[in-house]
């Protein structure tokens, strides 16, 4: 089998399982062997942020010379980006390596008359394989869409838990307020296990709240005062922390997303909590979190050209209030869109308070991609600013470089969106130069009252 084959294999699983219990789970896991349960565990869920978070304290860990593995999703571009091991997502011959092992348990419980695990039940099972291997010391577990019931929450005892900013997403299955929300997210919560959380929506903060007190777990709410903001740029961020062990530090982070100094407040804190007090050194977790590119999240990817990965009402009205605050007038914004999201309220937020000079839609190649033509229907009850339909990311990226005359682009609305413009642009076969890409947007682009190209 080759690497090629097993992606081929995890790709159709959805096809024929679906999600299981945490019982479940923590029998798949003794099956493999119980990897990983005996390291320190890091346990992250979230509505937004979750990533950034991980990605922080993991700089944060290895900068202390502390043995790490990430377990993330999704991924962009391949699936090898969801194990980390270090500083590097794990090779295709490791990941072939780990994904024998698990098969052939999968095998065997198939034998047993076992359901087969769902595909991010079988990568959960994968990663904790690689990191047993790897012979970490931390383990950071990235929660998917959920918590209470989240396959990586079969982990009884980690170090410490985390909750990053809560609010209406996957409303289906986690509920339609927020209060339900932040109860799912609240299930990673344990009994003693101390809990780290975004304070700033007091609707989820009640909730987490009453839970870490139910369950005797030491809690640190983090609101709005946790951080101020000093200097801004479309490079960098540098705020000061007020906190019980560092006063009135002043920190730097990459990019200029300013939803990033919560997630950095939130990752320093758990360290606080997890650490011992050797590993606590300030000047050396300043150079570790100022070293942090966090892909698809406010990501500078050409000079003036952004990807970010908001994908729900919640992250636009992030990605909207780091607008403001570097005073952006009249961007280029390119988004795309998936069914299963509120992508009218989505557009609402951008047309009423980013205010672009023009709005391109497009589409992804995922089956629940929502049309270019409907999502163009969508943003004109909410502007009168030109709206361009280009289905095709590939060409709808040119013509977004080619019409932005010096402003800055900024595409957003999906992370599937996010991953299609990074690859082209790693492959090379997006023409993001302003000349290049005007010859490849076709005659159609310019012409007066257009909006098809």
């Amino acid at each position: 089998m080759t690497y090629q084959d097993a992606v081929r294999y995890i790709e159709e699983i959805p096809k024929f399982t679906e999600k299981h219990s945490l019982a479940y789970i923590r029998d798949f896991l003794e099956r493999l062997g119980s990897p990983g349960l005996d390291k320190k565990v890091i346990h992250v869920a979230g509505t937004n942020g979750k990533g950034s978070v991980c990605a922080y304290m993991r700089a944060v860990l290895l900068e202390m010379g502390r043995r790490t593995g990430f377990f993330t999703s999704p991924h962009l571009i391949a699936l090898n980006e969801r194990i980390v091991i270090g500083r590097e997502q794990i090779d295709n011959e490791k990941f072939l390596a780990v994904f024998e092992q698990v098969k052939a348990t999968v095998d065997g419980m198939a034998a047993d008359g076992v359901s087969h695990p769902s595909y991010f039940e079988f990568l959960f099972g994968m990663a904790m394989v690689a990191f047993e291997r790897a012979d970490v010391e931390y383990i950071i577990l990235e929660t998917g869409m959920g918590g209470r019931l989240d396959a990586t929450n079969a982990v009884e005892r980690p170090a410490v838990t985390v909750i990053t900013s809560i609010s209406l997403d996957h409303t289906a299955y986690l509920g339609d307020t927020v209060e339900q929300i932040a109860a799912e997210k609240a299930g990673i919560i344990k009994e003693g296990v101390p809990v780290i959380f975004d304070g700033t929506d007091p609707r989820a903060a009640a909730v987490i709240g009453e839970r870490a007190q139910a369950l005797h777990a030491p809690c640190r709410k983090l609101g709005k005062n946790a951080f101020e903001i000093r200097e801004i740029t479309r490079k960098h961020i540098a705020f000061s922390r007020a906190s019980a062990y560092d006063k009135d530090e002043l920190w730097t982070i990459r990019g200029c997303g300013t939803y990033q100094m919560m997630n950095v407040s939130l990752a320093l804190a758990a360290l606080e909590t997890v650490l011992p007090e050797e590993y606590i050194d300030y000047e050396r977790w300043k150079e570790a979190v100022a070293s942090v590119v966090w892909k698809g999240r406010m990501e500078e990817v050409r000079p003036g050209i952004f990807l970010d990965g908001a994908h729900n009402p919640g992250a636009v009205e992030a990605f909207a209030d780091t607008l403001e605050a570097l005073g952006e007038r009249e961007p280029v914004i390119l988004f795309s869109a998936v069914s299963d999201k509120e992508y009218e309220k989505m557009a609402s937020i951008l047309c009423d308070r980013v205010k672009a000079s023009l709005y391109i839609v497009t589409e992804i190649s995922d089956g629940r991609r929502v049309p270019a033509g409907e999502l163009k229907e969508v943003f004109t009850r909410y502007t009168d600013r030109p709206v361009l339909v280009c289905p095709e990311p590939a060409a709808a990226l040119g013509t977004a470089v080619s019409r932005r005359e010096g402003r800055s682009l900024y595409c957003i609305g999906s992370l599937y969106l996010i991953g299609e413009l990074r690859r082209l642009i790693t492959e090379g076969t997006a023409c993001i130069s302003e000349e290049a890409a005007r010859t490849s947007e076709g005659p159609s682009a310019h012409r007066g009252g257009t909006d098809l190209c």
